[in-house]
């Protein structure tokens, strides 16, 4: 739903995020975060406040996150158990240094978030208005 005009052709909109508990959260009181996000996006439809939208995003951009924040530590931590046993240390070792690989791999999401920061990050694009 679009909640505000912003200038340069953009568009504030609030999607909402599904809950694992579909929405009841008063049946498992696990949720932390609002369920609500707001973000800006490119107004190419011309869509009003109020007016519920479709809003789309670069896919690459999506799988690389993902890619980023689910996969790459478990890769480095498997690395790094693989390479540890390689090297011939003893079980504890490899775990050691496999949960060191898998810190060097939250460090690298810590990094190119803050450098993400600096450079366009995900953008959304409003492409129709709903009736």
């Amino acid at each position: 739903v679009v909640t505000r005009i912003l200038p340069n052709g953009m568009a504030e909109v609030a999607v909402v995020r599904g809950t694992a508990c579909g929405g009841n959260c008063g049946s498992c009181e696990s949720c932390m975060f609002d369920n609500e996000i707001r973000t800006p996006a490119v107004n190419r439809a011309s869509a009003l406040p109020g007016q519920k939208v479709i809003i789309e995003s670069e896919s690459a951009k999506i799988y690389g996150a993902l890619l980023l924040v689910y996969i790459l530590p478990f890769v480095l931590f498997f690395i790094g158990y693989a390479a540890a046993a390689a090297l011939g240390l003893s079980e504890g070792g490899c775990m050691l240094v496999s949960f060191g690989f898998l810190a060097l791999g939250a460090v690298i999401i810590v990094l190119s978030q803050r450098l993400k920061k600096k450079k366009d990050g995900i953008t959304y694009e409003i492409t129709r208005v709903l009736d």
